[in-house]
């Protein structure tokens, strides 16, 4: 039983361009950001998630079809096709860990907002110490003049 989706041809070609354009699209992704814009960002990387699983998928597939067949394989070629594809996962992964400018950012932004609470809240307690204090008393009679 012999099954193959692509010829030699093909497969070899494909699994040697496709990685290719993979990561061309993969610099463009981190140039432009698209997967930490907007509110559903988490559906963006989700999304890119599946991508990335489903081209993974085939390139293993290119991979074993190098030498005309996917089944019945040779060993190497599933050893290749398993590194490749870790490989691949890995890009994902390291595409999505924020880059250092990012961290920075964060921790900037952070400190900002704890020095503007303190100043805020030293602001309020320099403002209560200036204020005196007023103390109203109520002896419990009513104010009837006015009746």
């Amino acid at each position: 039983m012999k099954i193959s989706f692509f010829d030699v041809a093909t497969a070899t070609a494909l699994s040697q361009i496709l990685p290719v354009l993979l990561l061309a699209l993969m610099v463009e992704l981190r140039r432009t950001e698209l997967h930490r814009r907007g509110g559903r960002f988490h559906i963006t990387r989700g999304a890119m998630a599946a991508f990335f699983g489903a081209f993974a998928v085939i390139e293993t597939v290119l991979v074993l079809s190098i030498d005309g067949r996917i089944y019945p394989f040779r060993w190497s070629d599933v050893v290749a096709a398993l590194v490749i594809f870790t490989l691949l996962w890995l890009l994902f992964i390291m595409s999505m860990v924020p880059s250092r400018r990012e961290h920075e950012k964060a921790q900037e932004a952070a400190a900002k907002a704890k020095a503007e609470a303190e100043a805020e809240t030293e602001a309020e307690a320099k403002q209560a110490r200036t204020q005196p204090a007023v103390a109203i008393e109520d002896d419990g009679e009513e104010d009837l003049e006015g009746l």
